[in-house]
């Protein structure tokens, strides 16, 4: 199984020394490997997996070779699943992916079960998730269940599908900006605006989801783009500088939050609702997912079902807080997140 790795290695950096970089080994170690792998394929097939092509030039992969390690992704990739499914069944571990706002969700779901997750001996393993790696992390199976944002009323939509969904809220596209009104009117603008506008985008995320609905996947040809960035915080804050003029899409949470007065991050900003005259009405989901029927099939006292029942129970006191007559300190994290640090996850 080690060759086979080594020999997946190799293909993907193209030498013995890029490998035995990535594996964190030394090079006389990879180059051994492929020396025996070589000369044992040479016998079997009467051809070598690989050839030197000169110093400092990519090994060459024979036919016996690229076939040997298409068998041996499929291989080490067969064995994988089944290693993560026995881990799954079992429920000793659980993997969750955070994308940052959400963080708080899964953080107070957590007090609810952490003592019978230390008595049992359940080990909880958190991890960072991007927006636009929420879908496709669950896909692969790299995590049991992640908290995170979606775009509805776009392809990924039907993606669900595939998912049981638990979900917290809803939040429309709205326009932050510094152009003065007289450039910029408002308080609304129509989507169809938008291409008018200058825009401050993000590279990826949601928000580039939206953009790609709505002007193709193009958009960067087509729309007038003044700045492209990595996350939110850092596009507010050049909004904020003066360093470049025009308008950003953000959900309504983080708009409407650009409107007070008393969030240090929108001083000389202004929230501008974003009204759907053409295409696909679109919504970011919040909220949490795992693959679909996977709770199904294990009992009660799974982890996975433990998890997901703290986190309904949470959704719920967060709901009776913000809308019942004990709205107070204990306010949704997502909320105190986006008012206190829009970051990366929220475009």
């Amino acid at each position: 199984m080690d060759q086979l790795r080594t020999l997946v290695v190799v293909h993907e950096t193209g030498t013995a020394l890029g490998a035995a970089r990535a594996l964190g080994r030394e090079q006389a170690s990879v180059q051994k490997q492929l020396d025996t792998m070589n000369r044992n394929f040479s016998e079997l097939c009467g051809e070598p997996l690989v050839l030197k092509q000169g110093r400092g030039k990519d090994v060459l992969f024979t036919g016996t070779g690229t076939t040997l390690v298409e068998l041996a992704r499929g291989t080490l990739g067969d064995w994988l699943d089944g290693i993560h499914s026995s881990r799954r069944r079992l429920g000793r571990s659980l993997m969750v992916g955070t994308t940052r706002f959400t963080l708080g969700y899964l953080a107070s779901a957590r007090e609810r079960v952490a003592e019978e997750f230390r008595e049992r001996g359940i080990d909880l393993k958190v991890g960072h998730v991007r927006t636009r790696d929420v879908l496709a992390k669950l896909r692969a199976k790299e995590i049991d269940l992640v908290c995170g944002s979606v775009v509805t009323g776009s392809e990924t939509c039907r993606e669900l599908d595939a998912f049981d969904v638990m979900e917290w809220r809803r939040s429309a596209v709205s326009l932050v900006t510094n152009l003065p009104e007289d450039e910029l009117p408002g308080p609304a603008v129509e989507r169809g605006e938008l291409a008018a506008l200058p825009l401050v985008v993000s590279a990826s995320g949601v928000m580039a989801g939206v953009l790609h609905t709505w002007f193709g996947a193009g958009y960067r040809d087509t729309l007038h783009l003044a700045a492209e960035i990595d996350n939110v915080n850092y596009g507010l804050e050049l909004l904020r500088s003066g360093v470049v003029r025009g308008c950003m899409l953000v959900t309504d949470d983080v708009a409407d939050a650009a409107g007070d007065p008393q969030a240090a991050y929108a001083r000389g900003l202004r929230a501008v609702e974003l009204v759907h005259d053409t295409g696909p009405k679109l919504e970011v989901l919040l909220g949490a997912f795992t693959r679909r029927g996977e709770r199904a099939g294990y009992d009660a006292g799974h982890p996975l079902n433990l998890l997901w029942d703290a986190l309904e129970r949470e959704k719920e006191r967060w709901r009776r807080e913000r809308h019942g007559p004990g709205e107070g300190p204990d306010q949704d994290p997502f909320e105190l997140a986006t008012a206190q640090d829009p970051g990366e996850e929220t475009p």
